[in-house]
């Protein structure tokens, strides 16, 4: 049976580490109210810019002068996975979600005789892919010394996606994130960024259209903000959706903390009984034997 001592330091343990989760809840919760208006504020225009290419880049799509960011090199053989994570831990399955997804994609892919590379955001991503597949990894970003996640960090990333184009290191890029739908969900996705996907667009009137400059030119400079935007906007619900598996981590593991303190409380009361009606027994055996 523990002792009393041992049994109050463990409820001032337990008491200090729930005033710990308490204060990350409430900090998590006032990060996620900004941080889930600026992932649905994102959303429509990068929604809006996706169906604005979808129109332009379907009359090139077949053109020799297209971008390589709408059309890709023309092959699959080599794909590069852009996978996004957060920078620190204490959130739940968060990461761990995004790091399975991403890995069945990679066993997946190479299945099928696929070459995989990977870029990875956030620190948390890059060791839990690095304990399978470090050979595959091309580079890592980490932001975890800024407070704020802006475009120029998803400028960042695009610049090497576009680099790695340009130099024929990949056919077919994919953004692999968690998509934020509220607190308490969240769902892992592949997006594919190159080639640029064409949903078909329905023709409402039949009208041609002439465009100044050519379509080729509007495309060769709409695509890069495209795709910064796309990881951008991908960055924004990862933010949230870390933000909001904290909060509700931190939660859980308070109430887990009350619930532990109530239980050594419990015990730490049985056991000071127990002592003190020893102590009575002895002094009473011991007051009969005189």
């Amino acid at each position: 049976m523990p002792s009393l001592k041992s049994l109050r330091l463990r409820i001032n343990s337990v008491k200090s580490t729930r005033k710990i989760t308490q204060a990350m809840k409430m900090v998590a919760a006032a990060k996620l109210r900004r941080a889930q208006s600026q992932a649905e504020a994102a959303r429509p225009y990068a929604d809006r810019m996706e169906r604005m290419l979808a129109s332009l880049g379907a009359s090139v799509v077949g053109s020799p002068d297209a971008p390589k960011l709408l059309v890709g090199t023309g092959a699959d053989k080599v794909h590069l996975l852009v996978v996004v994570t957060a920078e620190r831990g204490l959130c739940g399955g968060f990461n761990t979600n995004v790091g399975r997804f991403a890995r069945a994609q990679v066993r997946a892919l190479e299945a099928e005789g696929k070459t995989v590379k990977i870029i990875t955001v956030g620190r948390k991503g890059a060791v839990y892919l690095k304990r399978d597949f470090a050979s595959r990894f091309v580079m890592e970003f980490s932001f975890a010394n800024k407070k704020r996640i802006g475009y120029e960090d998803a400028s960042e990333v695009s610049a090497k996606i576009s680099e790695m184009l340009d130099a024929g290191a990949f056919d077919v890029c994919t953004l692999i994130y968690n998509r934020f739908k509220n607190v308490i969900s969240q769902t892992s996705v592949g997006q594919q960024l190159i080639p640029t996907p064409l949903p078909e667009v329905k023709a409402e009137s039949g009208a041609l259209y002439e465009f100044e400059p050519t379509e080729e030119e509007i495309l060769a400079r709409l695509l890069p903000q495209n795709l910064a935007i796309q990881i951008y906007r991908a960055l924004l619900d990862n933010a949230a959706g870390f933000y909001g598996s904290q909060m509700t981590a931190m939660d859980n593991a308070t109430r887990n903390a009350g619930d532990m303190i109530n239980k050594l409380t419990l015990n730490y009361n049985r056991t000071r009984q127990a002592n003190i009606t020893r102590e009575l027994i002895e002094i009473i055996s011991g007051a009969e034997a005189l």
